[in-house]
């Protein structure tokens, strides 16, 4: 059994790594090479970036495919460019948009592991009889009695597990993660020992098709009729101001509501429906229980019989709180006091075990209750 848990000599081993051009997943190729297996590295082209961003970086973009080959190219590994813009546009960009315009607040680093990077790349992986398909995520892999488990990184600070709810169970069993046993300096220390190029490349920011962190102009660029104005109100259904478009705003925004008041106000609900956007007061944001859709589980039933952690932002703490699958819908009940959850984020489920902390699983937020009005 090699190190990768295949019971092949590490020659014979072929591994796919998907390569963004940054410096985690460089690093990861160089390391599978290093040890001796058959590497090839595959970046994808998720869309057409045919204006710079103006500040910060962006993923998947031309420089990072260029810096991939680079990379590539010192290793000595294979590399293959395949050219999603479709599927990105389809599955990514445009459910984002949708769930915006919905009145949500999506997350298309979810959609985008979901879909084009664990769904269409390990198909890829798969018709090239790969042995396993290795990213450069924080998060961590565990296989016992036959099973492999998620589990959140060492580098806590790095853990990108909220975002990998969604990888299924057969997927799990054919991705790597190597980074999830070490903190990011080393990674970059690494780096700088293998003198890749990559190594003092900053982390990429912001959404990769929204590099300006500006999500309203996206939507007015692919759905321009979105910004429609409508009525401010509060709690009681009194107008109090009026919008610019339902896209301008999130839950639990505060800022750039302009409206005067003796107590600040925050955006306690939006509704796509009646156009509308309900503010409120701070207190008025804490969230009791929520309704989740489109669940994936990875653990037994049984695991959720006790009050288990759940996340429900990806910068969020740990929160308590016990699951109920009775009903159709599944609901959460939030034990800890937290406010400004959205329709559109992910609720992803975490147990403590003698290893760490286990991924049970986890769904898309659906709908909201707190004692004044349900999202």
């Amino acid at each position: 059994m090699n190190s990768l848990g295949i019971n092949k000599p590490k020659k014979e081993t072929k591994v796919v790594v998907a390569m963004s051009g940054g410096v985690d997943s460089s690093v990861v190729a160089a390391l599978m090479k290093e040890e001796g297996y058959n590497v090839t590295g595959i970046t994808l082209k998720l869309y057409d970036d045919t204006k710079k961003a103006e500040k910060g970086r962006q993923c998947c973009a031309g420089q990072d495919i260029l810096d991939a080959k680079r990379v590539s190219e010192k290793i000595n590994i294979e590399h293959e460019i395949l050219y999603y813009q479709k599927k990105f546009k389809t599955e990514v960009i445009d459910s984002f948009i949708d769930s915006y315009v919905a009145g949500e607040t999506p997350i298309p680093c979810v959609q985008c592991n979901q879909t084009v990077k664990f769904r269409d790349l390990f198909k890829y992986a798969k018709d090239l009889n790969a042995d396993a398909l290795i990213t450069g995520h924080y998060v961590s892999r565990l296989k016992r009695n036959g099973h492999a488990s998620m589990y959140r990184a060492k580098d806590h600070n790095r853990d990108q597990s909220y975002f990998l709810f969604s990888t299924t169970q057969e997927q799990l069993e054919y991705l790597r993660f190597p980074l999830g046993e070490i903190d990011k300096s080393e990674t970059r220390s690494i780096a700088k020992k293998l003198n890749l190029n990559v190594a003092d490349k900053p982390d990429s920011q912001d959404i990769c098709f929204v590099p300006n962190g500006d999500y309203s102009s996206v939507i007015k660029r692919f759905r321009p009729e979105s910004f429609m104005k409508g009525k401010i109100i509060d709690l009681s259904g009194k107008q109090i101001g009026e919008h610019q478009g339902i896209i301008n705003y999130t839950i639990g925004q505060r800022k750039g509501i302009k409206i005067s008041s003796d107590k600040p106000l925050y955006v306690i609900n939006i509704n796509a429906e009646n156009n509308t956007v309900i503010v409120g007061k701070k207190e008025n944001l804490e969230i009791k229980e929520i309704q989740l859709r489109d669940l994936n589980i990875l653990s037994p039933k049984k695991e959720f019989d006790q009050i288990i952690n759940i996340k429900v932002r990806s910068t969020g703490r740990f929160l308590k709180a016990k699951i109920n699958f009775k009903n159709e819908n599944v609901r959460v009940e939030i034990l800890d006091k937290e406010t400004g959850i959205s329709p559109g984020q992910a609720c992803v489920f975490y147990s403590k075990d003698e290893v760490g902390d286990k991924v049970l699983g986890g769904g898309w937020i659906d709908k909201t209750f707190n004692n004044n009005l349900s999202t």
